[in-house]
């Protein structure tokens, strides 16, 4: 089969350095020392796909959108990208891949190259996405690199069938201020089978919810109170825990409390790496995203697998509402280091109330 192959070579690099984006802050990524990730994501994939020694003819582009990792692989470039690339590389790519008559196209980045991607495919080809960028909402991203090309290879074989998902995209401007507003763009057909590709973004929220998130902020103001630093992922139900605490935290971003203070405030991962040659004592509070379930690997980068690392994975503590628990099947990391994944894979308990826990399923596809 023909597969249009596209890479988004700045997907992803606002994440560890904490601007919750890459979207028009390129600049500022760079300048506080960012380091593409795309390339590796799609790299993985390849890597892959090469395993399960799948047959494909990828129409690509030039470059860093494609043609540099596909050496040794059966690939026409079709579409020459410009030196910096832009959104209108991709759309470009994505009407040459029309043209070539591709029966599927993947595209490696986040939820601005899918909204780039859907702007011109729309529903006319079935796509797939390799999850690259910081924040991914839209439902047509595989679980990880390795999925991604399970789920290829599977529909390229005939073994897979299609799905409308949806595509869907944040204010990033918004987000950066500590507000979340999504949208939905659009519904493009993706290869599916359930246990590779993501959910979408669904928000739960209830009146018991909110109470819940008030019993578990109570518990964890005093397990808090222990001397330890804490970094607390981003969510509305770790924000309760700040509140209760009386600071402020940023409900999109990566903060750690010490002794009841805010101590580093919208953390990059340097901040975080930085803060760890000091602190003795520190720990981990994450909650999973929506119904996607995610507690590593969608938008909070900031806890790279360096900082899961020093930490500890057994100081990592999950959080989350009954309510949220009982809408996904399991907890899922994707941290980019799949060794890392498999030490944080297994059951592990989730607070869910006051002195209240469950057993919950985390799971890292391998």
């Amino acid at each position: 089969m023909r597969v249009g192959f596209i890479i988004n070579p700045i997907a992803g690099m606002g994440g560890r350095v904490g601007l919750k984006g890459t979207d028009g802050v390129l600049d500022e990524a760079l300048r506080r020392g960012a380091k593409p990730v795309a390339a590796e994501r799609a790299r993985e994939f390849l890597d892959r796909l090469g395993d399960e020694g799948c047959q494909i003819e990828f129409m690509t582009c030039s470059g860093g959108m494609g043609a540099d990792i596909l050496g040794g692989l059966k690939f026409n470039v079709v579409y020459e990208s410009s030196g910096k690339t832009t959104s209108d590389d991709t759309r470009g790519a994505c009407r040459r891949f029309i043209e070539s008559e591709v029966g599927l196209v993947i595209f490696c980045g986040g939820d601005g190259t899918a909204r780039d991607v859907y702007s011109v495919v729309g529903n006319k080809l079935p796509v797939l996405g390799i999850p690259a960028g910081v924040k991914m909402h839209s439902a047509v991203f595989g679980v990880n690199p390795a999925a991604a090309a399970d789920l290829a290879c599977e529909f390229v074989m005939g073994h897979a069938g299609l799905r409308d998902c949806e595509v869907i995209d944040v204010d990033e401007e918004a987000y950066r201020n500590n507000e979340l507003k999504t949208r939905i763009y659009g519904i493009m057909r993706t290869p599916y089978k359930p246990e590779l590709i993501q959910a979408g973004k669904v928000e739960l929220q209830s009146q018991d919810d909110d109470e819940s998130k008030f019993s578990i902020a109570v518990f964890a103001s005093e397990f808090m109170s222990d001397g330890s630093a804490y970094v607390i992922g981003a969510g509305s139900t770790t924000k309760a825990i700040a509140e209760r605490l009386g600071v402020e935290k940023t409900l999109l971003g990566v903060d750690v409390i010490k002794d009841g203070k805010v101590i580093l405030k919208d953390a990059s991962e340097k901040g975080l790496l930085d803060l760890l040659e000091h602190e003795q004592r520190v720990k981990i509070i994450v909650s999973p995203i929506g119904a996607q379930g995610f507690v590593f690997g969608r938008g909070t980068q900031q806890i790279s697998p360096q900082v899961i690392r020093k930490v500890g994975a057994k100081n990592v503590i999950y959080v989350a509402t009954p309510a949220k628990l009982n809408g996904i099947p399991h907890l899922l990391v994707d941290s980019g280091d799949m060794e890392l994944d498999r030490e944080l894979a297994g059951y592990r308990s989730v607070v869910m109330g006051y002195r209240m826990s469950q057993r919950k399923d985390v799971k890292a596809f391998q």
